[in-house]
C-alpha cells in the first residue's frame, strides 16, 4: 500500500514537471488567493493585537469626556453638521470641583504642540515631539509608568514646577542624551528650563503616532507656555471598582451638562467613551476587513478551483494512451483516480504554501510599515491549508473520476 503511494506520488511530479508552465500558473492562481486571505488576515491580527495592548493597560473603568463622540457621523439630507463647542480650561476646572462620586479621580490634559524641539547642552531633537500638560491623575488613568524617576505628584502640579517626564525615546542610545541617565538633567523647550524626573515606559507607536516621544508637564505650567486660541481639554474618570462605573457615567454626564447649562429638553453637546466601548468599536470595523478578506479570496480561490480542474482535464486527455497501458496491465479504477487526484492534491497544496509565505510576509511588512504588534496567523495559515485542500478535493474528483472511467481498448487506440 504505501509502495502504491509512494509510487503514484513520484508518477505526480513527473506529470507535473512534464507540464510545468500550466502548473506554475495554476500555482500561481491558487497562491493570490491564500495570499489576500494570510496577508489582509494576519494585518488585521496585527492591527487588533496593537489596539489591545494600547487600550489593555487603561482598564475597563475609565471613561473619558471629549469633544465627540468616537462614532460621530456627518449628518445626510441637507442637514447642518453639528458643531460642538471646545471642552475649555474653565470648564474641565469646574467639573474637577463640582464632580464627586465615590473612589473616582479626575485627569485632566491638553496637547500644548506636537512639534516641539527640546534641547540638551548642545544636542537637540527634531521638532516632532509633543507637550502634554496634565495634573497629577493624568498618567494612572491612562494606564502609563515610569520606567527610571518618578511620577507627577501632587506638590509638582500645585506649586506649578518646572519638571516634566520624557518619552522612552529620550532614553535610548541614539536619543537626546545619548545614551547617558536622563533624571535630573536639565532640558530646555521653548526657552523654558525643566528638570527631568522621569522617564515613561516604551507605548510604541499606534497609527504613525509615536507616543515615546512626548513630553509631560504640570498643566499650569504648560498653559503658560502654549497660550493658542480654543485649545480643546481632555477629562478622563477612572473608578477604582467597575461596579461603580455606570453611576459615575451618569454623574459626570449631569455634572458637565449642568456646567454648561443645558436644559432637560436640551442633547448632550459633548461626547463620552468608555475605553472597552471604543475597542469594541475598533473591532466592530476590522470584522468587516476579515469580511473582504474572505469574499477576496473566495472569488479567487473558485477562479483557481477550475483552472486547476482544467489542467487536469487537459492532464488526462493528454495521457489517455497511458491509462490505457496501465489498465491492460491491470490498474484498478481506484489506482488511476489516486493517481490523477494525488497530482490535483500536489498542485493545491504548493499553491497553498506559496500563498501562505507571501501572505505572511504581507502581513509582516504591513505590520512592520504601521508600527503593529505582528504575530504568526497559525488560524489564518490553517483555513488557508483547509481551503486548499478542499480546491483539490473540488478540482480533482471530475477529472480523477473520467480517468478511471477510460476503457482501456479505446484509451489504447488513442492517438
Amino acid at each position: 500500500m504505501f509502495g502504491l503511494l509512494k509510487e503514484n506520488i513520484s508518477i505526480a511530479f513527473n506529470s507535473i514537471k512534464s507540464q510545468l508552465l500550466r502548473t506554475i500558473l495554476t500555482v500561481l492562481i491558487i497562491a493570490i488567493g491564500i495570499t489576500a486571505l494570510v496577508g489582509i488576515l494576519s494585518a488585521v491580527t496585527a492591527l487588533e493585537n496593537t489596539i489591545s495592548s494600547d487600550f489593555a493597560s487603561m482598564g475597563a473603568n475609565t471613561f473619558n469626556i471629549q469633544r465627540y463622540e468616537f462614532n460621530s457621523q456627518r449628518q445626510g439630507g441637507g442637514e447642518v453638521e453639528k458643531i460642538n463647542p471646545i471642552i475649555s480650561y474653565r470648564e474641565v476646572k469646574k467639573f474637577e470641583e463640582n464632580f464627586q462620586y465615590p473612589q473616582a479621580q479626575t485627569a485632566v490634559s491638553f496637547t500644548g504642540t506636537s512639534a516641539a524641539e527640546v534641547k540638551y547642552i548642545n544636542e537637540k531633537t527634531d521638532p516632532e515631539v509633543s507637550v502634554i500638560g496634565v495634573n497629577e491623575n493624568f498618567m494612572e488613568n491612562s494606564g502609563l509608568n515610569v520606567e527610571e524617576g518618578r511620577e507627577f505628584n501632587i506638590f509638582d502640579i500645585q506649586n506649578n514646577n518646572n519638571v516634566v517626564i520624557l518619552g522612552a525615546d529620550f532614553a535610548k542610545p541614539e536619543g537626546l542624551f545619548k545614551g547617558s541617565d536622563p533624571i535630573d538633567k536639565i532640558v530646555s523647550i521653548r526657552g523654558a528650563k525643566f528638570r527631568v524626573i522621569g522617564v515613561l515606559e516604551s507605548k510604541g507607536s499606534t497609527f504613525g503616532n509615536n507616543q515615546d516621544l512626548r513630553v509631560l508637564m504640570p498643566i499650569q505650567v504648560a498653559r503658560s507656555m502654549f497660550t493658542q486660541p480654543q485649545i480643546n481639554y481632555a477629562v478622563s474618570v477612572k473608578v477604582d471598582d467597575k461596579e461603580l462605573l455606570e453611576g459615575a457615567q451618569d454623574e459626570a454626564i449631569l455634572t458637565f451638562r449642568n456646567i454648561r447649562k443645558l436644559n432637560p429638553m436640551e442633547e448632550n453637546n459633548f461626547g463620552m467613551e468608555r475605553s472597552d466601548d471604543l475597542i469594541n468599536r475598533i473591532f466592530s470595523i476590522t470584522s468587516y476587513l476579515n469580511f473582504a478578506a474572505w469574499i477576496i479570496s473566495i472569488i479567487t480561490i473558485f477562479g483557481s478551483s477550475i483552472a486547476l480542474m482544467n489542467i487536469m482535464l487537459v492532464s488526462v486527455t493528454e495521457r489517455t494512451r497511458e491509462i490505457g497501458v496501465r489498465k491492460a496491465l491491470g490498474a484498478k479504477r481506484k489506482t488511476i483516480a489516486t493517481q490523477f487526484f494525488m497530482e490535483t492534491l500536489i498542485i493545491g497544496q504548493i499553491g497553498g504554501i506559496v500563498g501562505i509565505i507571501f501572505g505572511i510576509l504581507i502581513g509582516m511588512a504591513v505590520s512592520a510599515a504601521a508600527d503593529f504588534d505582528f504575530t504568526t496567523p497559525w488560524v489564518a495559515m490553517i483555513w488557508a491549508t483547509a481551503i486548499t485542500i478542499l480546491v483539490a478535493i473540488l478540482a480533482g474528483s471530475y477529472p480523477a473520476a473520467k480517468a478511471a472511467r477510460q476503457d482501456p481498448i479505446e484509451s489504447l487506440r488513442y492517438e
